[in-house]
């Protein structure tokens, strides 16, 4: 494969609400993230992703975007984001934004000229079926029907996500094309590249048949289809083509649903981006991505294969995007660890086992210090509106209100988007902050860790600029890889190749002394 710039990547994501607030409302912002870069510089990280900063009445956290070439007033306005990105390219590090296109808030323009008149040709940019009953049974990623009522008219629009979420209509030429131009205005700004959202959505079953239900609420899961439909390729080939290709960026797909097969029409020489987020390990512990109540057991084995299944199918087409948090995932430390999840040296090997496979690595904020999932006693303690969902969901399908809550607090996207912990005190906001904060913060944070050589968040340090800086570099960037076969169940192990160079990689999820054959 071509070398290309962002191979030797290593992406740090930020979640803007949550990693510091400058002025004192709680919320964090772009002069927040200003004041930090000189601690991202001193991390080692070459990029930074951030979660969606722009207008918003954030039913989603800024994934229901009202104006994509404007800023939220909680973040800052346009001139900080200008800041920003010269802030940081004075410090070699590249700025990513968050690509949101399959839907929009339903208070984006667009939206809004939609309702007022059905003819207008807004109404076009979304989907709407007329008739005085719901056009089917497909359920909605956060739960209930796809579909919400036009008031005051027989006619439904189509959500994949919140009803908050209007979902864009991708078979319309001249909606596709406000979309490039806006992406190319990003790109045309210094935006170096983007993480896209959800993008196997854009494509649907224009049939729009019910579905046989899997849920005692009547309705089935839409991902069967409005996902990674037949047909895709073409949106997805014109969006590179009137876009990406035009400009030397990184692209980043968040591909959920596609199959390896697919691998090289979205990650090959000619594909559709420069490298996908893969799942299927990160969601071991459940039988659904979207539905974290059909929680099933899971092995040090099981994730093994997973991992080489991933690592040997993307390294036959293209590059991989490898993380093991993100701010729609628990905490890794808690999630694969389990009762190791405070153990230094063991969320220090989790680290390191994902951080050198083939790609680029990613790394989710607080997760260079063992952030660990929190223990919430009350749905009320929530925000997200997936997790709440989940929790009402659980009890419907047979669960006690107990059982619900401790589904939500494995696995709610709340737990990596807590306020991140700089000092004993928190250290993220002078005022009480947006979101309640995890409950182990005056142990876990940079203050306690930034000074001692053998830190978790120092070891991070030092695992970036091996990668990045050593006499290994290449290898470790470029070179092949293949599993090492190991009797051990409780080991993962793979050599990296490059050239006349080995490195052999191995990883214990056991606390105890072990021989290896």
């Amino acid at each position: 494969m071509k070398k290309k710039w962002w191979q030797k990547e290593v992406v740090y994501q930020i979640y803007p609400r949550s990693f510091q607030d400058s002025n004192g409302d709680g919320i964090g912002d772009l002069q927040g993230i200003i004041s930090r870069l000189d601690y991202l510089k001193d991390l080692g990280i070459t990029s930074l992703w951030l979660c969606p900063i722009f207008k918003s009445p954030m039913d989603d956290n800024g994934y229901d975007i009202s104006d994509y070439l404007d800023i939220a007033d909680e973040f800052g306005t346009m001139d900080d984001l200008k800041q920003l990105i010269a802030e940081s390219q004075k410090r070699q590090i590249k700025i990513i934004l968050d690509l949101v296109i399959n839907h929009t808030s339903d208070e984006h323009p667009w939206f809004q000229e939609a309702l007022k008149d059905p003819k207008s040709p807004y109404h076009d940019y979304y989907i709407f079926k007329e008739g005085k009953e719901v056009p089917n049974n497909w359920r909605s990623v956060f739960g209930g029907s796809v579909w919400e009522k036009v008031k005051g008219r027989d006619e439904y629009y189509l959500h994949s996500f919140s009803k908050k979420q209007p979902d864009l209509n991708w078979e319309n030429p001249q909606l596709r094309k406000e979309l490039y131009q806006m992406i190319n205005t990003w790109l045309d700004m210094g935006i170096a590249g983007f993480r896209v959202d959800a993008i196997t959505y854009i494509k649907k079953d224009l049939y729009f048949q019910s579905l046989e239900s899997d849920g005692v609420d009547g309705l089935a899961k839409c991902t069967k289809a409005v996902r990674n439909q037949a047909g895709i390729e073409k949106f997805l080939d014109e969006l590179k083509e009137e876009t990406f290709k035009k400009h030397d960026c990184m692209t980043v797909a968040e591909a959920a649903g596609i199959r390896y097969d697919q691998l090289n029409e979205f990650i090959g020489d000619d594909g559709f981006f420069s490298m996908i987020f893969d799942f299927k390990y990160a969601d071991l512990d459940i039988a659904s991505g979207s539905e974290w109540f059909k929680r099933i057991p899971w092995s040090v084995a099981d994730l093994r294969k997973r991992i080489f299944d991933s690592q040997l199918n993307v390294q036959k087409y293209g590059w991989a995007a490898n993380f093991i948090e993100n701010h729609d995932q628990p905490r890794a430390t808690t999630k694969y660890l389990l009762q190791y999840e405070r153990n230094s040296d063991a969320v220090k090997m989790l680290g390191a086992m994902y951080f050198f496979l083939k790609g680029t690595p990613f790394i989710y904020q607080g997760q260079e210090l063992g952030m660990i999932n929190f223990k919430r006693d009350s749905i009320d303690d929530f925000n997200d509106i997936s997790s709440i969902d989940q929790y009402y969901r659980s009890m419907e399908e047979g669960y006690s209100k107990e059982e619900a809550l401790e589904f939500v607090n494995l696995r709610s996207r709340d737990n990596a988007r807590t306020p991140f912990p700089w000092d004993k005190n928190n250290g993220f906001s002078t005022h009480s902050p947006w979101l309640k904060q995890n409950n182990n913060d005056n142990e876990i944070n940079v203050q306690n860790q930034i000074n001692d050589n053998q830190s978790i968040l120092s070891f991070y340090k030092e695992m970036i600029n091996f990668r990045q800086n050593s006499q290994y570099s290449d290898c470790l960037i470029y070179g092949s890889i293949e599993p090492i076969e190991v009797e051990n169940n409780e080991v993962i192990a793979y050599r990296r190749q490059y050239n006349d160079m080995m490195i052999d990689c191995y990883f214990s999820f056991s606390n105890q002394a072990m021989e290896i054959k």
